[in-house]
């Protein structure tokens, strides 16, 4: 009798632990870390994209404020080149610049879909001569008016660090690099530096991820956040620094755990 009560004791211990488990990891801590302060009207918004098949693609990651205009001046600005649309003549032309090793800086980039929508912005940044090295980004328009009065875009940037073969459907794709949190520090870095940016904010986006897997199957890990750059007015460049807004006090200390593990991984 004492041996049955001690494994009901040990069985009541193990199914509170598992709740509280599912509880700390699904419901309390994605609470917490939930923040969209600057942008509320985001806050209903799924933060991964899908492909054409359904299956989940790539993670958010950035946002911009501004008119498509101001998009397309800022990036500009910034050295991110706007991609081709695919055609028979742009697939022809990316297979030459990998296959040959020559420079194609406006290469087009797979359509992924946010909301049933495919991207209506995309922009890379060569790495080396060929396409098969670039760090890319795609863009949606998701509010009309922000807080600010001005739409709103969320994005996805990755770097392509190779061609192969997909993980998931065996066609030929693209491969990205799985720090993808790095991506988005070097497109912001490169709008600050042209002077782009009248502020900088985060807001939530899928929380910390550290065994996501896109589309193709590629492993990526972040902390979550999506960072978001105010851009100037009509391409006028910005002398003086952004402002940079800081988030929650609760966001932070998470950030820091999080940028202590992603540093271990990434040695």
């Amino acid at each position: 009798m004492k041996q049955i009560a001690g494994k009901r004791r040990w069985g009541i211990v193990l199914v509170g632990v598992v709740i509280a488990y599912l509880l700390l990891a699904y419901v309390i801590l994605p609470a917490l870390w939930s923040h969209h302060e600057r942008e509320p009207g985001l806050a209903s918004l799924p933060m991964v994209t899908r492909t054409a098949s359904g299956i989940p693609g790539d993670a958010l990651n950035v946002g911009l404020v501004g008119s498509k205009e101001d998009v397309l001046r800022a990036m500009r600005a910034a050295g991110w080149f706007p991609a081709d649309p695919i055609t028979l003549r742009s697939s022809i032309e990316i297979v030459g610049s990998v296959v040959l090793d020559r420079p194609y800086r406006d290469a087009p980039v797979s359509p992924l879909y946010f909301e049933g929508k495919k991207e209506e912005l995309a922009f890379e940044k060569p790495d080396g001569r060929s396409a098969d090295r670039r760090h890319h980004v795609r863009f949606w328009q998701v509010l009309d008016k922000g807080t600010e009065g001005r739409p709103v875009w969320l994005g996805s940037v990755t770097f392509d660090r190779g061609v192969g073969l997909s993980h998931d459907t065996g066609q030929v794709t693209h491969h990205i690099a799985p720090d993808i949190d790095a991506e988005r520090d070097l497109l912001m870095q490169d709008l600050r530096e042209a002077g782009m940016v009248q502020n900088f904010f985060q807001v939530s986006g899928t929380g910390p991820t550290l065994l996501g897997r896109n589309g193709e199957g590629d492993p990526y890990y972040t902390d979550g956040e999506i960072d978001v750059a105010t851009l100037v007015v009509d391409g006028e460049k910005r002398t003086q620094p952004p402002v940079i807004v800081p988030p929650p006090p609760v966001i932070a200390i998470k950030d820091e755990i999080w940028h202590g593990v992603s540093n271990a991984i990434g040695q």
